[in-house]
C-alpha cells in the first residue's frame, strides 16, 4: 500500500510539474512497478523502477505500453531507459521486443537495442538496433536487418520502414529470398502489402528459368513480372536480351524490350538488334523491329541482315529466321536485297523472296519493273536476280555450297573496259556451285540469252559484242568475275562489231542495273526510316515520387 501511494503521489507531482508544457506533450505514465528507488550520484534525476516477483515495470505513453525488468525514468525530461526483456506494444498493430529501449516522450522517438524483434500483422523485423519515430510512424536501422513476410525473407545492412505506407527502403547488400527467386540490390523500396519492389543501383533477380540485371527497376514479387531500366539485361531461354527498357512476365513466359535492343542467341551464335523486341518462350520465338538487324556467322564471316521486322522461331536445334519488308544483306563477299527472307541454319538454307505484285502492277509493270521488284544478290562484281533466290550452306563446314535462282534469272556485270557496256545473261533457272566459299560456276537454262563484250587477249582491244540465244550455258568465275562461258545446247547468235550493234540492242529486255541498291557498309543497310531518334521509349513507367529529405537513410 505504501508503494502504491508513493507512485500515485509521484504521478500527481509530475502532473503539477508539467502544467507549463503545451497541450501536445503528454506525460509518460507509470502504470506499474514492483518498486522504485533513486541514486542521484549515479543516475541524477532518475526514478529507478524495478520489478518484483509479482510485477514488472509498465510505462505508458500515447497508446504505447512498455514492459521491462528495470526502467530509469527522468520525469523532468519526460523520457526513460528500459532494460531487460523489454516489450513495446502499440495497440494491435505493433509489438517489439529487445534488450533495452530509450524513449523520449517529447519527440516520441524510441531507440531499441539488442535482439530487436518488431512484429506487425504483415511482417516481422529482426535487427540489433532500431530507431522508431512514432510521430512520423517510421522505423530505421543501421545494423543488419532481416524482414520476414508471408512469402519472402529480406535482408539488408540498413533500412527504413514507413508504417503508414507499409513500405521499406533498404540499402547496402539488400537480399530477398523466396522459394521461386532471389533478389539482390544496392537499394530497394519494398511495399509489404502489395509485395512489390522498386530497385535502385546494381540489382539482380534470379528465378528458376531467368536472371535479370539492371540499375533501375520495378518488380511484382507475387506475379514475377516487372519493368527494368538502365543497363537492363535478361538472361532467358539461352538468350541474352538487352534494352533501355525491359519488361518481363514469368507466368506468361514473355519478355519485351525497347530502345537499343539486342537479343544474343548463345547456342546459335547469332545476335539480333533493333528498337523493339518481344520474346515468347513457349512458342520458341522472338520478334524484333524498328532498325532491326540480325548478325549470323557463316564461314567465320558475319552475315548482316536488316529488315523492318525480324522473327526468330523454333527450338535451338531448328532455329528459323524470317525477315519481312525491305530486306538488305551484307557479307564481305556478298550483298543482297529482297522483300522478305527465310533462313534455316539447321539445313543451311537461305531464301530471298520477292514482293507479290498487285493486280494493277501485274497489268502495268514492264519486264524491267518486274526485275526491279525481284530479290537481287551481288557476288563481287556480278549482279544476279530472279523471282526467288536460294543459298545453301554446308551444315558441317558452315560454308556456302550452292546457289539456286528460279524464274526471270538475270545476271549483269559491268564491262570494265567500255564506258557503258554491260555483260548480261538471262534465263529461266540458275544453278550455281561454290568452292571454298567463293562462287565457282553456274548453269543457266530455259530460253537463255546473252550479251557479252569480247576482247583481244594481247592488247585488250574490243573484238565485238556477242549476242547469243541458247537452251543452256555454263559460266565459270575467277576472282569474282566471269572467266569463260560455254554454250551447252546449240547456240544461235553472232558477234557484232560495236558500231554495227545499236545501243538499244546492247541490253536484253528487262535489263535493270541496280547498283544504287547495293549496300557497301553496315550503314548502307539502313535508310531514313531507320533513324534512331525517331523511336521513343515504348515502355512507359513512372517511379513513385519521394520526399528527398524524408527518404534519406541515416
Amino acid at each position: 500500500m505504501q508503494l502504491s501511494y508513493r507512485i500515485v503521489a509521484y504521478t500527481t507531482a509530475l502532473l503539477a510539474t508539467f502544467l507549463g508544457f503545451t497541450q501536445e506533450t503528454k506525460i509518460i505514465e507509470i502504470r506499474q512497478a514492483g518498486g522504485s528507488r533513486q541514486d542521484q550520484e549515479t543516475f541524477p534525476g532518475a526514478n529507478i523502477l524495478f520489478k518484483n516477483s509479482e510485477k514488472r515495470v509498465l510505462l505508458y505513453h500515447e497508446g504505447a505500453l512498455i514492459e521491462s525488468d528495470l526502467a530509469y525514468f527522468y520525469s523532468n525530461d519526460n523520457n526513460f531507459r528500459a532494460v531487460g526483456e523489454v516489450v513495446f506494444t502499440q495497440g494491435d498493430s505493433l509489438k517489439m521486443t529487445c534488450n533495452t529501449i530509450e524513449y523520449d516522450g517529447k519527440t516520441q522517438i524510441a531507440i531499441a537495442e539488442g535482439a530487436v524483434y518488431l512484429k506487425r500483422p504483415d511482417m516481422s523485423l529482426t535487427t540489433e538496433k532500431l530507431n522508431l519515430d512514432r510521430i512520423q510512424n517510421e522505423a530505421f536501422y543501421n545494423t543488419k536487418g532481416i524482414i520476414v513476410d508471408s512469402a519472402s525473407t529480406l535482408t539488408s545492412n540498413r533500412g527504413r520502414y514507413y508504417m503508414n505506407e507499409k513500405k521499406y527502403r533498404f540499402t547496402s547488400n539488400v537480399t530477398i529470398n523466396n522459394p521461386e527467386y532471389t533478389v539482390n540490390s544496392d537499394q530497394l523500396d519494398y511495399y509489404t502489402e502489395r509485395n512489390q519492389a522498386y530497385l535502385y543501383g546494381n540489382s539482380k533477380i534470379k528465378g528458376e528459368a531467368y536472371t535479370i540485371e539492371c540499375e533501375r527497376g520495378f518488380y511484382d514479387l507475387d506475379r514475377e513480372k516487372g519493368v527494368f531500366k538502365k543497363n537492363a539485361t535478361l538472361f532467358y531461354d539461352n538468350k541474352i536480351i538487352k534494352g533501355d527498357s525491359l519488361y518481363f512476365e514469368s507466368e506468361k513466359n514473355y519478355a519485351a524490350a525497347t530502345k537499343n535492343v539486342s537479343i544474343l542467341d548463345s547456342l546459335n551464335n547469332s545476335i539480333i538488334t533493333g528498337h523493339y523486341g518481344e520474346i515468347f518462350k513457349e512458342k520458341d520465338s522472338a520478334i524484333i523491329t524498328r532498325r532491326a538487324l540480325a548478325v549470323n556467322i557463316i564461314d567465320q564471316d558475319s552475315l548482316f541482315i536488316h529488315a523492318d521486322t525480324l522473327v526468330a522461331t523454333g527450338p535451338e536445334e531448328r532455329r528459323i529466321l524470317r525477315a519481312y519488308y525491305d530486306v538488305r544483306i551484307l557479307k564481305s563477299d556478298l550483298r543482297g536485297r529482297s522483300d522478305s527472307l527465310f533462313l534455316d541454319e539447321s539445313i543451311g538454307l537461305t531464301k530471298l523472296l520477292n514482293k507479290p505484285l498487285t493486280k494493277q502492277q501485274e497489268q502495268i509493270f514492264t519486264e524491267a519493273d518486274r526485275n526491279k521488284n525481284n530479290p537481287v544478290l551481288w557476288f563481287d562484281k556480278s549482279q544476279m536476280s530472279g523471282n526467288q533466290i536460294l543459298l545453301l550452306s554446308d551444315t558441317q563446314t558452315n560454308k556456302l555450297d550452292s546457289l539456286k535462282i528460279d524464274g526471270n534469272v538475270f545476271i549483269i556485270e559491268k564491262d570494265t573496259l567500255s564506258e557503258k557496256g554491260f555483260n548480261q545473261i538471262k534465263g529461266g533457272t540458275l544453278r550455281g556451285a561454290f568452292k571454298e566459299g567463293k562462287l565457282d560456276n553456274i548453269v543457266i537454262k530455259k530460253n537463255t540469252e546473252m550479251v557479252y563484250y569480247l576482247y583481244n587477249d594481247e592488247d585488250l582491244q574490243l573484238i565485238g559484242i556477242d549476242k547469243t540465244t541458247c537452251s543452256a550455258l555454263q559460266m565459270n568465275f575467277l576472282d569474282g568475275e566471269i572467266n569463260d562461258i560455254t554454250f551447252l545446247v546449240s547456240p544461235n547468235g553472232d558477234v557484232y562489231p560495236e558500231e554495227e550493234l545499236p545501243i538499244n540492242e546492247r541490253t536484253l529486255k528487262g535489263f535493270a542495273w541496280r547498283k544504287e541498291e547495293r549496300p557497301e557498309t553496315i550503314n548502307d543497310l539502313f535508310d531514313e526510316n531507320d533513324k534512331e531518334d525517331q523511336f521513343p521509349e515504348i515502355l512507359k513507367f513512372k517511379y513513385p515520387e519521394t520526399t528527398p529529405n524524408r527518404d534519406k537513410l541515416p
